[in-house]
């Protein structure tokens, strides 16, 4: 009986976290989209301009263009065109139910792991994936969490069979929880202040030793190809050939300022992802030449004596102090549905339109390395794109009537839209 209870509970679980929605076929017929406005980022906005992709790809932008043999035509006069919208930093497919553990695989035990790839446990099943794509976004970046050296990121796209079906470019870059430079005084915080002092100082300097060894490991490679192979530096090799980012994970300004010195003294490509206190270190960060991927943009200040409305303004302050950065909603899964409105809500506290939507599809897509095929609508990027009735980053408006991915155009039904079909049924019976 108890066996039998196991294999009952296991299978109703992964039913529970599973969606039923098939993926999109490949691409077989060229598709013309027909007068819509296009959202290139790249170039501006074409109104009333038809799009031609075939094979995945986008073959054709201009007005009143022909349609191949055997095309397909879809009007979209009067609707919105725009890039896929790039999550730069989310768990999305790593965690189900925060609540239930067999369901949540973001991180390993222990501090150092360079070795772990996210899109291993990526889970293209996810129900929370539909929820996601439904607003528009059809690519992010998968992460693992947890200790000083979490392990590689991963760009999937939303819409494919299994990991490898979806990967859209694998091991993007290493991540790096910076140690926490603040004293906590929280009620859950059991740990006094001179042992938060000695912890942070024992995690930065096991980074620093780290680092140091790992780039040993590389030196030791380099002269002798032959030596025994270490798993853990043999994943970090792509950062000392400065071939792969270090994705520092920091957000107060002292944090920052030492990932910035870090960052020189390695000599190593850095992406800050966080930023909350960014806006403090904008000189810093342009002579440097490091972007910023900000995250909780729907959150409280820092510090107390901060305008309350400062995470909001985040972006406008970065744009003005001419730092490269794009827009996250978070590490959560959830929470990455609500990334387009995170740009809507930059642009009613000060950012350019603009610069709004280019921070969620090209700035991203330039952050991570593939703005040659995502981020903006043009001849020979990937056809992933999505079209709406209204403003994508307007929560009042925003309304995905087509999406595609690399051409295979996506089913837009969800868990969500099904309980508010459910929901709405009733409503009317009464």
């Amino acid at each position: 009986m108890r066996t039998l209870f196991v294999v009952l509970f296991l299978t109703l679980l992964s039913t529970a976290s599973a969606h039923d929605y098939v993926p999109g076929r490949p691409q077989s017929q060229p598709i013309l989209l027909k007068g819509g406005d296009l959202n290139t980022v790249s170039h501006g906005v074409l109104e009333a301009t038809d799009l031609l992709f075939a094979a995945g790809r986008i073959t054709e932008i201009g007005k009143d263009l022909a349609l191949p043999p055997g095309g397909r035509v879809i009007d979209v006069s009067g609707q919105q065109v725009y890039p896929g919208l790039i999550a730069p930093w989310s768990g999305l497919g790593l965690v189900e139910i925060g609540a239930v553990r067999a369901t949540v695989d973001l991180r390993e035990v222990g501090q150092v792991h360079p070795e772990v790839m996210a899109h291993i446990a990526y889970n293209t099943d996810s129900e929370i994936i539909p929820t996601v794509r439904a607003n528009g976004i059809t690519t992010a970046l998968v992460v693992p969490q947890g200790g000083i050296i979490s392990g590689r990121s991963s760009l999937m796209n939303l819409d494919g069979w299994n990991s490898e079906d979806a990967s859209e470019k694998l091991n993007v870059g290493l991540h790096v929880n910076w140690p926490r430079q603040r004293i906590v005084n929280a009620w859950w915080m059991e740990k006094t202040a001179d042992e938060q002092k000695k912890e942070n100082a024992k995690n930065r300097k096991r980074l620093g030793d780290t680092f140091d060894a790992a780039r040993s490991y590389y030196l030791a490679k380099q002269a002798n190809p032959d030596i025994e192979v270490d798993t853990r530096w043999e994943a970090m090799l792509p950062v000392f050939s400065k071939s792969m980012p270090v994705f520092i994970h920091a957000g107060e300004y002292r944090q920052i300022e030492q990932a910035v010195a870090f960052a020189k003294k390695q000599d190593i490509r850095v992406v800050l992802v966080g930023g909350s206190e960014a806006y403090r270190l904008a000189d810093l960060l342009v002579e440097n030449d490091i972007p910023v991927i900000l995250s909780n943009l729907h959150s409280t200040p820092m510090r107390e004596d901060d305008d309350y409305d400062l995470p909001y303004r985040l972006p406008s302050l970065l744009a003005d102090a001419g730092v490269e950065f794009c827009i996250s909603s978070g590490s959560g899964a959830t929470g990455t549905m609500n990334l387009p409105f995170q740009g809507g809500q930059a642009v009613g506290y000060g950012l350019d339109p603009d610069v709004a939507l280019r921070a969620l599809t090209l700035s991203p897509a330039e952050i991570l390395g593939v703005e040659g095929d995502l981020g903006s609508l043009e001849v020979g990027k990937k056809a992933t794109l999505v079209v709406s009735r209204g403003d994508i980053m307007d929560v009042l408006t925003n309304a995905v009537t087509h999406e595609f991915i690399e051409g295979k155009e996506v089913d837009l039904n969800s868990r969500h839209v099904e309980l508010y079909q459910k929901y709405r049924a009733r409503q009317s019976q009464h």
